[in-house]
């Protein structure tokens, strides 16, 4: 029999023209080789004596397949956002479960325009090998076949058509793409044999296989480089290709460059529609941030004061390798191009207390030293070397923390932690190298037999 089927929609299939001698045949087949969809029958008969089903996908697998959805999704544009090199995006899922919506914030977007086309993009390339074409518009081609395209085949409009730019052509292609972005392992741009914008892309092993059996057995042919259901160039096939190809013909360097981005990052399960779009200017959070801002600057002249107040003339020598460490965080905030967040704010408040720690280590210990009857001199090499080991640990335990967070955290998470990454690395240079620095300087203007304020 030849069934007719019609999608209802992501979920449903329609069947209808099943034999009733064959309904049984047709129920085990669904439920053993389509074990997550049921085949109810719907009610009277058609023509011939024939039955209709409406396969459903089970409501747990639609679940599982919407969640394996949001998360590929998730994944697949934060990639293409750390790309573009934005700081502290926060994507999530947003509004009911079964609205399929996400939120994405971005913090200093210079371009919004050419972020939102980067996040919508689909991304998905095929290569396709050309059946028939190209042909003047959509009409000349379906007229060629009758107003039926061949089995097995698909007409795909050229870039300009699908745009809505002037006139292209159509192509008839096979409908199972020879290779897709799937199969590929890295993707750069660069310049064609015309010295015009390109691509370069490297494919997997298996896929390089495929690929230079597909070509090898098709030269003379075209090959579609299909870019979201658009022919982006269909060359000839000269000769049998391997693991490597490129996509020529682009019209600019910024769009060979988001192209091999898009295709470094992958595909998108589906397609994204923007449902709103705003721009908010930095008031909206400016009242947290200053109160962040005050509670951090508090935090520092606390600190400083309580230094000269406990450690009298040792107590500027932190003070300076505190102001110094601070100096290096924001200077490093400058050249990555950071925004200050309130969780960066955070990091920055831990960073100083971790400074302190490390100056309050070493000076306990040349106490110690001195209560010991040491001469001044010594007892500072003896302090700095028997704290130093501690503040590595520490150093380096935290370090380890803040990459965990790195890793496996998103937006705020990982600015939080690469704030506690560069101030802990600054921290540990400042309070053992400038410090240090520092007392050997005073050491030199020291009077013979003066005690160190400590």
């Amino acid at each position: 029999s030849d069934p007719q089927k019609r999608d209802k929609d992501i979920t449903h299939i329609y069947v209808a023209g099943i034999p009733q001698a064959q309904a049984g045949e047709f129920k085990n087949m669904v439920s053993d080789q389509f074990t997550d969809w049921e085949a109810p029958q719907l009610p009277g008969v058609g023509a011939g004596n024939t039955f209709s089903y409406s396969m459903e996908l089970k409501p747990t697998q639609v679940t599982t397949i919407r969640n394996q959805a949001i998360q590929q999704a998730m994944t697949t544009i934060d990639r293409r956002i750390n790309s573009l090199g934005v700081t502290e995006p926060t994507i999530a899922e947003y509004g009911r479960a079964e609205d399929f919506e996400l939120v994405v914030e971005l913090p200093s977007v210079d371009d919004p325009t050419r972020v939102r086309d980067i996040i919508q993009s689909t991304a998905l390339l095929e290569l396709k090998l050309v059946r028939e074409g190209p042909f003047p518009s959509r009409e000349a081609a379906l007229g060629a076949h009758g107003g039926i395209l061949p089995p097995d085949t698909q007409l795909l409009p050229g870039k300009n058509q699908a745009q809505g730019g002037g006139p292209d052509n159509w192509y008839i292609v096979d409908r199972i793409a020879a290779i897709t972005g799937r199969d590929l392992t890295g993707a750069d741009p660069g310049t064609g044999a015309d010295g015009a914008p390109a691509v370069n892309f490297t494919l997997t092993r298996d896929g390089g296989v495929r690929f230079s059996q597909v070509t090898g057995a098709n030269v003379g042919r075209n090959l579609a480089v299909v870019l979201d259901n658009r022919v982006m160039d269909a060359p000839t096939i000269d000769s049998q290709i391997g693991e490597r190809g490129i996509i020529e013909h682009l019209q600019s360097i910024q769009q060979s460059s988001d192209l091999a981005l898009l295709l470094r990052s992958g595909a998108l399960p589906a397609s994204i529609t923007t449902m709103s779009e705003a721009v908010v200017g930095p008031s909206l959070g400016a009242d947290s941030i200053r109160h962040g801002v005050i509670a951090a600057i508090v935090g520092f002249l606390a600190i400083v004061a309580f230094m000269l107040f406990y450690y009298h003339g040792a107590g500027v020598n932190a003070d300076v390798a505190l102001a110094l460490n601070l100096l290096i965080l924001i200077a490093a905030f400058v050249f990555i191009g950071a925004t200050l967040t309130l969780p960066g704010i955070a990091g920055i408040i831990l960073t100083v207390g971790m400074g302190v720690d490390s100056n309050v280590l070493v000076f306990e210990r040349i106490r110690e030293e001195i209560r010991q009857g040491k001469a001044v001199g010594s007892a500072i090499e003896a302090g700095f070397s028997n704290a130093f080991r501690t503040i590595l640990d520490t150093h380096v335990t935290t370090v380890v923390s803040a990459f965990i967070l790195f890793a496996f955290g998103t937006g705020p998470i990982r600015g939080f932690a690469v704030t506690l990454t560069i101030g802990l690395l600054a921290n540990l240079f400042t309070s053992v190298f400038v410090s240090r620095v520092i007392f050997d300087w005073l050491l030199t203007r020291r009077e013979k037999g003066a005690e160190l304020s400590i």
